[in-house]
């Protein structure tokens, strides 16, 4: 129920960001400086809108927490929204809408950024032993875990192509292709998304990664990694299935012994580009 929840809340957030942009943009036009509780409005659905295009036309692997800037300036817009309310005389319908986006940003915040009780994964510690699991490679064909013995291995669980934070992250790696092949490591990008998905990214970067499907989610289960209806509500019609994987990067060594595992708390703190470097050197 949580997750079908995150689902249409994520979809519908910036939504109502853009429609109160618009509206108070409307308000500020007709009436100008005698409607001045609309630029808080304003300030804050701008803020909520701007924050998810730029996430989609200028993506980051990672950003702080609380989003310290953003939030800022919803704080900002709301102090004016409320302020002016009360100088001319509180009307609900004016200052309810600042409100709202201001509650709901919080939940986005502290509610659906987050993932609960992952330190609590006991398959994915360091110093385990990867489980064997089976994959269906861009040609559908089985690859299972051992195939990558032998050499240290960058195992990174990611949601799908429909997710910018992923996509960086996966960019990150692949600026750092010359160095991971000097210390030959075996990069596997793993998601559930259908072939065609990945085979468009296998051919955007062109490098010996290896980008295979999780079908069915099957391995993300086996190591409790699983979002369940993790997809934001309307990216079905795209092929992406309502189950999708919580990001995760396991680094294992050439026994396939786990030496580094991030399990993030929150789906926009990723590790570093440098980390995967630096933890694979301390076994060289």
């Amino acid at each position: 129920m949580n997750g079908i929840l995150k689902s249409i809340f994520i979809t519908f957030l910036p939504l109502s960001g853009l429609y109160f942009t618009i509206l108070s943009a409307i308000h500020i036009i007709k009436h100008g400086v005698s409607v001045p509780q609309y630029f808080g409005q304003i300030i804050i659905a701008s803020t909520i809108t701007l924050f998810f295009v730029f996430l989609f036309l200028k993506p980051v692997a990672r950003t702080d927490k609380n989003l310290k800037t953003h939030t800022t300036l919803i704080i900002i817009g709301l102090l004016i929204n409320i302020g002016f309310g009360i100088f001319k005389g509180i009307n609900l319908d004016e200052v309810l809408p600042s409100i709202i986006l201001f509650l709901s940003w919080i939940l986005y915040l502290k509610w659906y950024s987050v993932f609960n009780n992952r330190s609590e994964n006991l398959i994915l510690q360091k110093g385990a032993q990867f489980p064997e699991l089976n994959f269906l490679d861009i040609n559908k064909n089985t690859i299972t875990t051992s195939t990558f013995s032998g050499n240290p291995t960058i195992y990174l669980f990611y949601r799908g192509n429909w997710c910018p934070l992923c996509m960086m992250q996966i960019k990150e790696i692949a600026l750092q292709y010359k160095e991971l092949e000097k210390r030959n490591v075996n990069v596997v990008l793993i998601s559930p998304q259908p072939h065609t998905h990945s085979k468009s990214l296998a051919e955007k970067y062109g490098l010996n990664f290896h980008f295979l499907q999780d079908y069915k989610n099957e391995a993300s289960k086996k190591l409790n990694i699983l979002a369940k209806n993790g997809l934001p509500m309307g990216l079905q019609v795209l092929g992406y299935d309502n189950d999708t994987v919580l990001p995760t990067v396991i680094i294992t060594d050439s026994n396939h012994k786990i030496i580094f595992a991030d399990l993030t708390d929150n789906y926009r703190v990723r590790p570093e580009p440098n980390t995967f470097i630096n933890i694979i050197d301390t076994i060289s």
